[in-house]
């Protein structure tokens, strides 16, 4: 419009003819179209300003929706890493209690075939043992347990424990050999072998001990004396710091006498 106001108003001023009030009316028309101009120049710049400030919105809030992304991703990594730790610890777990359940199996089988080796040792060194042992005692003077015709074998039994428990070990030993070698199928012949292995107990010679009371627990397995016999093994064979074995028996007295004060006392060395 500008244009064409000023091309008239140049027509006119070549033309000559061009009034006063034309020339008015044009200047009205400029100043019209500069006012216009101007609106429109300030509208871009209030637009241009918008959308710098609608573009730096934007982008702001991409670059947080992108913070948020990564720490989510990098959340999610966290706990995958996590669970594979949490599975390979599970898996070694599994593994720990596979072997620890085959553990026990194995070291008992163990035991028990160190325990009867090392019983079988025993009982070949304590048979050479009781030959000399035989050979000592017919040299000692001990005073005969006195024996009638009228004797039973009770009579016997009650004369060999008083004997035992008057202190002499060698003479009670002596009376309840005989016992057992003239009653070997008495009923009190299990208790005479646990008394016999008392005496190598309480003299410190303790494979022959452990001997006796084996005579008690694999000959006589239904006697009241074998739990003692039992207790009284384990305890030998820590003595002689056969450690394995005496757990071994001790075990063995809890899982078959679980309920006698034998059992109780035998906990301490199944440890």
């Amino acid at each position: 419009m500008s244009r064409r106001f000023l091309a008239l108003f140049c027509i006119l001023m070549l033309a000559g003819c061009a009034t006063k009030g034309d020339i008015d009316l044009a200047n009205t028309d400029i100043d019209a179209v500069k006012t216009r101009l101007f609106s429109v120049e300030r509208d871009l710049n209030g637009l241009r300003s918008e959308s710098k400030e609608g573009i730096g919105t934007v982008e702001k809030n991409f670059r947080s929706d992108v913070a948020a992304i990564r720490k989510i991703a990098a959340d999610i990594q966290a706990t995958i890493d996590g669970t594979k730790n949490d599975l390979q610890a599970m898996n070694g777990k599994i593994d720990d209690m596979v072997l620890s359940v085959k553990k026990p199996t194995e070291e008992l089988s163990r035991y028990r075939i160190d325990a009867d080796k090392r019983i079988i040792a025993l009982e070949d060194r304590v048979l050479k043992l009781q030959s000399a042992l035989d050979d000592l005692n017919k040299r000692l003077t001990v005073a005969p347990v006195s024996t009638t015709a009228a004797d039973t074998p009770e009579t016997a039994y009650a004369r060999a424990l008083e004997t035992f428990k008057a202190g002499d070990m060698p003479a009670a030993r002596d009376a309840f050999t005989k016992f057992v070698e003239q009653n070997p199928q008495h009923e009190l012949a299990a208790n005479a072998h646990y008394w016999i292995g008392e005496t190598h107990y309480s003299e410190k010679s303790y494979e022959p001990a452990i001997l006796s009371f084996q005579e008690v627990i694999k000959n006589f397995p239904k006697a009241e004396k074998v739990p003692a016999a039992m207790l009284k093994q384990a305890l030998a064979f820590k003595a002689i710091s056969d450690l394995k074995s005496s757990r071994y028996v001790a075990k063995k007295l809890i899982e078959s006498f679980p309920k006698s004060e034998e059992a109780k006392k035998a906990k301490s060395l199944a440890k």
